[in-house]
């Protein structure tokens, strides 16, 4: 704050002493550039500062695209050469206590706002220094959210709540940038106040209402090449800390085995996400990560942990319009033979294309899961029309974006 201070001191001189033809408002907007330009992130202060954009990716000086509503874009925004943009990328990574240089050319921080930033510099980018930056919103959406942008029905978004209120596991899945957090944080919600929530992330961005949740964030090396605490490491020790719930942002790798493990020996309610195209693909995902534990598991085993562990999977998906749905709600059922059985009990129907706006309709399948019996003998309120397959809702809005 103090050298903010000196910056614009400095900046307020220059500008008495220089007979620059400036009216006030110019002059402090030359100002405010300039302290971007020292502290800040340089001419990318506009894009993160818009609350519309919700990526910024530079691929290079003069190369430089932003998201908005779930559409790429080109902007107009420029940096000065490579070395401006090695200065800015230098600079923030320096704020948060982050190294980026030859030795170290890549980089995952998170900003001070909560964004979530990649950084790569030659040699492993061939070309130009890079910058990915996933900006969240000035608000975390809610179920109420989601409902407005039309990425749920009410039949699901009602459906999900009640499982996750009652302890229901639960697994999301989806592409990059599908909206996989902000649906976990926008179910989260309905855990009771009186639990104990841990939530294990690699960048914290679960903002949860609860009085009594405890947040963990992974370490990547430090300069001497120690000090790294792995996802693993955090699912292990958040067992030690009496858990009602874990929540864990994303599961990558051997994490997964100890997820659900915990699923299975008393931390019902737990949810976690996974990058996947489909939920059969997410469940052929996570056998793949309990392999890459190191433990030697055969294949009926690990399918049995996960058919026992996980009773929902949820599938969200941005589509080529740009919009967030939630495209699948499934149900796994048990297992036979080696194979995973599911049901789905929701749908995201496409119906077709209006202009650049795709048109279609969440609907019930007309099964009812077998989970819904045991929701309401604990006291779940599930209408029992709810499965039936008439209780379509049409969707085509603009798929819950970021505000």
């Amino acid at each position: 704050e103090r050298i903010a201070g000196f910056v614009r001191e400095f900046a307020d001189e220059v500008l008495a002493v220089g007979d620059l033809p400036l009216n006030a408002q110019e002059r402090d907007q030359l100002g405010r550039d300039l302290l971007q330009e020292t502290l800040g992130l340089g001419p990318l202060a506009p894009l993160v500062l818009d609350p519309a954009v919700t990526d910024v990716l530079v691929n290079g000086p003069d190369d430089i695209f932003v998201e908005r509503y779930g559409q790429l874009e080109r902007s107009k925004v420029r940096f000065r050469d490579s070395e401006h943009l090695l200065r800015v990328i230098e600079r923030i990574a320096a704020r948060v206590g982050r190294r980026i240089d030859q030795s170290s050319p890549m980089a995952d921080f998170r900003l001070p706002d909560g964004s979530r930033v990649n950084a790569t510099i030659p040699p492993v980018s061939i070309d130009y220094p890079t910058l990915s930056i996933r900006r969240f919103g000035s608000r975390r959406l809610r179920g109420s959210d989601l409902l407005r942008g039309k990425s749920i029905s009410e039949p699901m978004l009602h459906f999900l709540q009640e499982a996750v209120r009652l302890r229901t596991n639960m697994v999301i899945s989806g592409g990059t940038g599908a909206g996989k957090s902000t649906l976990l944080g926008a179910l989260a919600e309905s855990i009771p106040s009186d639990e104990r929530i841990v939530t294990i992330e690699d960048t914290a961005e679960l903002l949860l209402d609860q009085p009594h949740v405890v947040r963990l964030e992974s370490r990547p090396v430090n300069t001497e090449g120690a000090g790294e605490i792995t996802i693993r490491q955090l699912v292990v020790n958040s067992l030690r800390m009496r858990p009602d719930r874990i929540l864990v942002g994303e599961v990558r790798s051997g994490e997964a085995l100890d997820m659900l493990q915990a699923m299975n020996t008393g931390h019902e309610g737990s949810l976690t996400t996974v990058h996947a195209n489909s939920p059969r693909d997410a469940i052929s995902r996570l056998e793949t990560m309990v392999l890459m534990s190191g433990t030697e598991l055969p294949s009926r085993a690990i399918r049995e942990q996960i058919t026992s562990a996980v009773q929902l999977l949820v599938h969200i998906s941005r589509c080529e319009d740009g919009v967030r749905r939630i495209e699948s709600i499934s149900e796994i059922t048990g297992l036979e033979s080696e194979t995973p059985l599911m049901q789905e009990i929701f749908r995201w129907q496409r119906l077709g294309r209006s202009e650049r706006r795709l048109e279609g309709r969440y609907v019930a399948t007309g099964i009812p899961p077998q989970l819904a019996t045991k929701l309401r003998e604990r006291g779940a309120n599930l209408p029992a029309g709810m499965f039936q397959p008439n209780t379509g809702d049409l969707a085509n809005g603009n798929g819950g974006r970021d505000e």
